[in-house]
């Protein structure tokens, strides 16, 4: 049994980022972090679109709004400093017809809200900024941006290891026993004791914190994004990030067109129900995985309140005209030619019971458990400031 202070389950960039908050506030703390892969970051961190969230659609004054704020300003000095590649890009939210400029003006209002940098611009600013997306009005939020977060997540690794973070790989969690002093995480064979646990577990953080005895009605159910790439010949049709306006009727964004940091353009994702919390592909179906979201209350509320927006998903998700008529929206020029199938990516969105989607940062105690049960986008925009938030709520 190996003993130490604080044990964090999960490699991906909130747990990193916890680990790094932690030794720089305590240095003395001897720290395990646990991943069940035998690499970091493979899960939701490796597999997003790799954009710096500006927190312009978020609710004000959530934890959302506010640690995006804070947090993109730091995860820029952040990689500035430690050699990862970021640009700020800026990017448009483009409203298509007269219908959608209701939605635009309360997301310009939310942004303002928020403190975020934005303007409702008109078409020859459009096409000034983006030549070939079309609309008839704009937000233009010039803090946009993009960033390697794998690469960020290598860097927050290795500086935690060198601080004397012990880091291990493939430590699948089975059991967590809590006691009046200690938390016993066991691994399979291996058991570590620790005065307190941080559960970063991303796509399997219910079930983690059910393990440690949290009372909770939500569930994490997973929707998988699909994504295309454009060849190198239709790569000018984007400069920056090009987005919709998302219908208010439907807790995602919508497809849109995001410049990468390694180069080139992506498209999507679109949101469908993932048939397991880790399948990026139609045919990768975990029956338990799946029964836990048909069968629960939320997830069947969700399903009948937003029927006919899902089927379009999924529509979309298995007919590649269906997806460029959605990307057609913005940029007309896009051609089913011009697209290569990308990664998809999974993304744990805890639902409540009522069928609606939890808007806000989850994070929940029980005994010396922390349990991080919801943290959606920006979650990995606000990571560094997410785990400060973390730490502060620790008993250290």
């Amino acid at each position: 049994m190996s003993q130490t202070d604080v044990v964090v389950i999960g490699g991906g960039i909130i747990g990193l980022a916890t680990a790094w908050q932690l030794i720089e506030k305590r240095p003395q703390l001897h720290i395990v972090l646990l991943e069940k892969e035998d690499r970091l970051a493979c899960h939701q961190t490796g597999r997003n679109s790799g954009v710096i969230h500006s927190g312009i659609y978020y609710r004000p004054g959530s934890l959302r709004a506010r640690n995006c704020r804070d947090g993109r300003q730091e995860l820029e000095e952040f990689c500035t400093q430690h050699g990862v590649a970021w640009e700020r890009t800026g990017k448009v939210i483009v409203a298509a017809d007269d219908r959608q400029l209701p939605a635009l003006d309360t997301i310009h209002q939310r942004g303002q809200q928020n403190g975020v940098s934005c303007d409702i611009i008109g078409t020859e600013r459009l096409a000034e900024l983006e030549p070939h997306a079309v609309g008839i009005r704009a937000i233009h939020v010039p803090e946009a941006g993009i960033v390697d977060y794998p690469g960020m997540c290598t860097s927050l690794g290795r500086l935690v290891a060198d601080r004397g973070v012990e880091i291990r790989l493939s430590q699948r969690v089975t059991s967590l026993r809590q006691s009046t002093h200690r938390v016993e995480v066991i691994c399979g064979d291996d058991t570590f004791q620790a005065a307190q646990v941080v559960n970063c577990t991303g796509l399997h953080s219910d079930r983690v914190a059910k393990m440690s005895g949290q009372q909770m009605k939500e569930q994490i159910v997973p929707f998988r994004g699909e994504y295309f790439t454009l060849k190198a010949e239709a790569a000018h049709l984007c400069r920056t990030l090009i987005y919709p306006v998302p219908d208010p009727r439907f807790p995602f964004l919508g497809v849109h067109f995001t410049r990468m940091i390694e180069g080139g353009v992506e498209c999507g994702p679109n949101a469908v129900l993932a048939l397991a919390r880790e399948g990026y592909r139609w045919r990768d179906i975990n029956v338990r995985d799946l029964a836990e979201s048909l069968f629960y209350p939320g997830f069947r509320r969700l399903a009948l309140k937003y029927w006919k927006t899902g089927m379009g998903e999924i529509w979309r998700s298995v007919s590649r005209a269906a997806f460029v008529r959605a990307l057609q929206n913005l940029v007309p020029e896009i051609q089913a030619h011009h697209l290569v199938t990308a990664p998809a990516g999974v993304r744990a969105q805890a639902l409540a019971p009522t069928g609606n989607l939890v808007d806000d940062f989850l994070i929940l105690r029980h005994e010396r458990v922390l349990n991080v049960c919801n943290a959606p986008s920006p979650a990995a925009t606000a990571s560094l400031n997410i785990g400060r938030h973390i730490v502060d709520q620790m008993d250290l």
